[in-house]
């Protein structure tokens, strides 16, 4: 290490305090991380890429420093989720920081990064006053049955009103309008499960009949509607 002459001319002057890093919560337990390998933890990250065309949901369950796992949940760019197949390779397996340093492919994807490693040195996990953390596989459990992505899609205007096309519960296939024209609920169906039961050898229209359900006031609706053609 060089230092300048100036520097090295002058005295020495005598340290007081010795200030570590703030004790952070993660996994029940208040750390002083002061290395890569301090970090635990799983939570999540939100990003963005430059023109704004598409999203990532970004999940990692970090022990010790390494993520153990990844979910990359994207929307809105089609491209993207070819980034994201790509990125559910290049996480697992390297540290937080080589995460961070790492090219994921998508814009999207790398903000999401940034702000998941924001998130968790400072201890802003979602575990982290859960004592033990989650264990590894608890983003695969965070898709829920037919692991599939929670998606929501809406579309509205002025000459036609509102449009529901997915919700939580799954695919709009009708919305319930009352005697104003209103929507008071709608009927759904829910693709993954669904389609796991139609690969598991279920006649598709049964499949499609027991992944039926409804919300909202739907059976009390004066008329029907198909969002996609009405």
């Amino acid at each position: 290490m060089k230092y300048t002459s100036e520097l090295e001319e002058m005295c020495c002057v005598a340290k007081g305090p010795q200030n570590g890093p703030a004790p952070i919560p993660q996994e029940g337990q208040w750390d002083q991380v002061k290395e890569i390998a301090d970090i635990n933890g799983l939570t999540h990250g939100i990003g963005w890429c430059a023109p704004h065309q598409g999203g990532c949901k970004l999940t990692v369950n970090i022990k010790n420093g390494i993520i153990e796992e990844a979910l990359i949940e994207t929307v809105g760019c089609t491209g993207m989720t070819h980034s994201a197949a790509m990125a559910s390779e290049i996480l697992p397996g390297k540290t937080i920081l080589e995460a961070l340093n790492t090219d994921l492919v998508c814009d999207a994807i790398n903000v999401a990064m940034r702000e998941l490693f924001q998130q968790i040195v400072y201890g802003r996990s979602q575990s982290a006053f859960s004592e033990g953390g989650l264990p590894v596989g608890a983003g695969w459990e965070d898709l829920g049955k037919g692991a599939r992505s929670v998606l929501g899609s809406m579309y509205g205007s002025v000459l036609k009103g509102p449009r529901y096309l997915e919700m939580a519960e799954g695919y709009v296939l009708e919305l319930g309008l009352d005697s104003n024209d209103e929507i008071i609920g709608y009927k759904f169906v829910q693709l993954g499960i669904m389609l796991e039961a139609i690969k598991d050898g279920e006649d598709a229209n049964k499949a499609l009949a027991d992944a039926t359900g409804t919300y909202g006031r739907f059976a009390d609706a004066v008329k029907t509607i198909d969002p996609r053609k009405e």
